[in-house]
């Protein structure tokens, strides 16, 4: 099992990560997570302005919202771990900004991915140039500093380093085609994998970023913080995704007919909780069943609810074979949509879709609203979470706070564990 490290120890990591930088006198824009990553940011937060104070000019945190809600000023404050008291003592000079990725206006282009490259990087499955655009709030900045944790993730393979800038801050355009991308290379096959065409694509996008770039990439587990690297934002998650690989994958030996995912509270709608489908689904039996268990969500999705009713979830292949059907559809959607609803075949001929598992939403949803959108329902008031744990099998799986981990089956004749 991997050591974890003490409050003090990642104190001092941050410490001297930030000491190596030339940051005397510059103004440090600090790009964070929004409450959907687990990680103990408040203690980040308080390491990397003690760390900068007395150096730095000016220290302020923007959190890489993607396409999620905006956080009320109380949220920013919870994230970060202040009273509104103690921020206005102790930090009144540090600002905290949500992103704006719909906002034109919050947005710069810094460059453009031409439709030659977009090609090559997604293997001919995509033949469009994109515009780089971020929030343009790095511009009023001389470093922009990542700091937020390394999972395996259904799109980029493990989420962290350059991420944190697409989509994290950026604007629609190069959120939907890294989506769709992942989308056509499908979660199955590219959630745990280091090196995948969207992280070259991100890789690529960020290397426009007018201003230099580091990260502090955290490696996090529920005992506590297993790792914590600095240095460049590719250098810094090269090493934290290799750490993740072996903390954040549990191998199991044979798939499970019926997989149960509890969702924690900070999944707060379908949008986000859907990890406890990307997460499961390569342990699920072929005609198998994942529930997504969270009572407490009672949204498809805040901001894109109204495409995601319109259209419903479905295989790849669903949209793959209809072309020109949904090009109105942002990418990004698209993608959860087949993300969600997992790998399958669909014949246009007949119009039939069939996709490999089935997935149940078990959530304060209801369930015609469910079936509205192709999905399963079960009411969550017939699961009792502890008895499902009693009477674990080898058909049953049961994951209490689903979502992070990965789990895999074992190659055929491995020891992994």
């Amino acid at each position: 099992m991997t050591a974890l490290l003490t409050e003090a120890e990642v104190q001092q990591k941050v410490h001297e990560g930030l000491a190596a930088l030339p940051l005397q006198g510059k103004r440090v824009l600090v790009i964070i997570p929004d409450p959907t990553r687990t990680m103990p940011l408040p203690l980040f937060f308080r390491s990397i302005v003690a760390s900068l104070r007395g150096r730095a000019s000016q220290v302020d945190f923007l959190v890489a919202l993607g396409t999620h809600p905006p956080l009320s000023e109380a949220e920013l404050l919870k994230l970060v771990g202040l009273s509104a008291a103690e921020k206005a003592q102790a930090y009144p000079d540090v600002h905290l900004f949500n992103h704006a990725w719909q906002d034109a206006s919050a947005l710069t282009q810094v460059g453009e991915i031409s439709a030659e490259q977009v090609a090559e990087i997604s293997r001919g499955m995509l033949h469009q140039s994109v515009p780089v655009r971020l929030n343009k709030l790095i511009l009023d900045y001389d470093h922009l500093l990542v700091c937020g944790p390394v999972f395996p993730h259904e799109v980029v393979g493990f989420s962290g380093g350059n991420k944190y800038f697409f989509p994290g801050i950026a604007g629609p355009d190069i959120i939907d085609l890294s989506h769709w991308l992942g989308a056509l290379l499908t979660s199955f096959e590219i959630i745990g994998t280091k090196n995948t065409p969207v992280r070259q694509l991100i890789d690529l996008a960020a290397s426009f970023i007018p201003r230099p770039r580091s990260a502090i990439c955290v490696v996090d587990t529920p005992e506590g913080v297993a790792g914590v690297f600095c240095g460049t934002p590719e250098a810094a998650w090269a090493q934290a995704a290799d750490l993740s690989a072996q903390v954040h994958i549990r191998w199991v030996d044979h798939p499970y007919e019926t997989v149960l995912s509890v969702m924690p509270a900070m999944y707060t709608e379908i949008w986000t909780g859907a990890k406890g489908m990307y997460k499961m689904e390569p342990v699920v039996a072929d005609g198998g069943e994942v529930i997504i268990y969270a009572p407490h969500i009672h949204e498809i999705s805040v901001v894109h609810g109204a495409y995601l009713h319109r259209i419903g979830y479905h295989v790849r292949d669903y949209f793959l074979k209809q072309p020109g059907k949904f090009d109105d559809i942002p990418g990004g959607v698209r993608a959860h949509s087949t993300h969600l609803r997992g790998v399958g075949t669909y014949d246009p001929v007949t119009g039939i879709e069939k996709p490999r598992i089935r997935v149940t939403l078990s959530t304060g949803i209801s369930e015609a609203e469910c079936r509205s959108v192709n999905l399963g329902y079960r009411d969550p008031a017939s699961i009792n979470v502890e008895e499902w744990l009693q009477r674990q099998d080898e058909h049953l799986l049961v994951v209490p706070r689903a979502g992070e981990f990965l789990y895999r089956l074992k190659p055929k004749g491995a020891g992994c564990s």
